[in-house]
Formats: structure tokens, C-alpha cells, sequence
């Protein structure tokens, strides 16, 4: 897998995003994959606010959240079924302003796709919408796929073998994700000005339409869910000491 970060100039609030990005790419490979932030998506369909001050983005949070819980540092909320912080709100590389989430991500990528299929005049092309997060007790961020085309986005090893021969009873990987990651490491999350990147012989599975759920998990089943349970029982103990 070969990612290839592409640096630009800085991207303006209404901007046409299908422009911005062919004008950094005289040619698509067949089988490649477009990475894009999802900063500049947001930035393009006007997802933008001003906060004034701690109530108004409050208020925007909780707006913007399915569920909103206010932590030490940042607000623990859940958005388009994923745990992230103050929903997705980015303050940084913004002029002004808060940049939200795009509206549908999963649609945009859809979009985007089949503009730039018809443009390049390729089969098998994938689109990966980007952000950050952070994981349970690990410090820093890393990529995670809000949205995305063209290929599937999980790969299943239930019932095949290992390389001794036993039967993997549960095992998937996490595609989109790791893709999301991996371009992240190359684009950068401060000043670069590398909204863009390229995946060439990347290890996927092309496909026409994506299960935008394949990824999502029910709460209950949620290998999580048990220790989150305890550390309140564990808090609520030393509470009471």
C-alpha cells in the first residue's frame, strides 16, 4: 500500500470540493483510493458557526450530539454513532469560526465518487471522508472513517483458517478505519496544508454500494461496555469512602 499526502492551498468556506480536488490530480489510477478530510467537506457545504462564548458551544455541542457528557478536559459525546469529543467541533485551521461535521459523509463520499469515476473515466475507485479520534486509554488521536465509497469497509475471517489450521470463531478488520489512519499519519493534523491523499495498491475489496452500518455495533454487545459499567461502581465506592 502505497499513501501518497497531496499539499494545497487553503481551502475556502463554499469552495466547489470536486474542483478543488481535480486540480491536484491530472490522473486517477484504477483501484486507487481518495482520501479526504472532512474538514474541507464541511467547508464546502457551509457546516460552519461562530461561538461566541462557553454557552453558545454548549449549546452547539449538545445540538450537534445524540448524547453530550461533559468530561475534565473536552465533551464525551456520541455522533453519527460514534463515540468522538464535543462532536466533532474543530477550532483549529478555521478562520473565525467552528467547523462541524459534514451533514452525511456516507453521501458525500457517494457523490464525490461518482464524479470522479466519470471524470477519469475508472472502474473501481474508493473515497474515504476522514477525522480524528481519540481510543479508550491511549493518548492522542487517530483516524477514523466518517464516511465512505466504493469498497467494503469491513473483512470478515469468521470460519476461515489460521496459519495452523483452526477456525477463526470472530475476527474482522476494520478496513475504512485503518485506511483513515494510515492516510492521517501522512497528511498531518497541524499546518501541513494536506487536506488530500492517494492510497495506490491498496488492499481492498471494491464494490459498487457500501452497508453504511457494517461497521457499527449494537451498545449491549459492545466489548466495552462491562468495564465502563465497573469503573462507575469503582468511582462510586471511592465517592463513598
Amino acid at each position: 500500500m502505497i499513501i501518497t499526502p497531496i499539499k494545497t492551498r487553503i481551502f475556502q468556506e463554499g469552495e466547489n470540493l470536486f474542483k478543488f480536488i481535480t486540480d491536484y490530480f491530472k490522473k486517477i489510477s484504477e483501484g486507487s483510493v481518495i482520501v479526504v478530510t472532512s474538514k474541507i467537506v464541511a467547508l464546502s457545504e457551509k457546516r460552519t458557526a461562530i461561538v461566541k462564548n462557553i454557552r453558545t458551544k454548549e449549546e452547539l455541542i449538545r445540538k450537534e450530539s445524540t448524547i453530550a457528557i461533559p468530561t475534565k478536559y473536552v465533551w464525551m459525546t456520541i455522533k453519527d454513532n460514534m463515540i468522538m469529543a464535543s462532536a466533532g467541533i474543530d477550532e483549529s485551521n478555521a478562520d473565525g469560526k467552528v467547523i462541524l461535521l459534514p451533514k452525511d459523509s456516507f453521501k458525500a463520499a457517494r457523490v464525490l465518487r461518482n464524479q470522479l469515476k466519470k471524470k477519469y473515466k475508472i472502474k473501481n475507485l474508493g473515497v474515504v471522508i476522514t477525522d480524528s479520534r481519540t481510543v479508550p486509554f491511549r493518548s492522542g488521536v487517530a483516524g477514523v472513517a466518517m464516511g465512505y465509497a466504493g469498497f467494503r469497509g469491513l473483512k470478515d475471517y469468521t470460519g476461515k483458517l489460521d496459519i495452523f489450521g483452526r477456525k477463526f470463531k470472530y475476527a474482522k478488520v476494520n478496513v475504512a478505519d485503518c485506511l483513515a489512519t494510515s492516510a492521517i499519519l501522512v497528511m498531518g493534523e497541524g499546518a501541513e496544508r494536506r487536506p488530500l491523499a492517494v492510497i495506490t495498491v491498496a488492499s481492498v475489496e471494491f464494490c459498487q454500494n457500501v452497508r453504511r452500518k457494517e461497521l457499527e455495533i449494537n451498545i449491549e454487545d459492545d466489548m466495552y461496555l462491562p468495564l465502563f459499567a465497573k469503573l462507575k461502581k469503582l468511582k462510586a465506592k471511592k465517592a463513598s469512602k
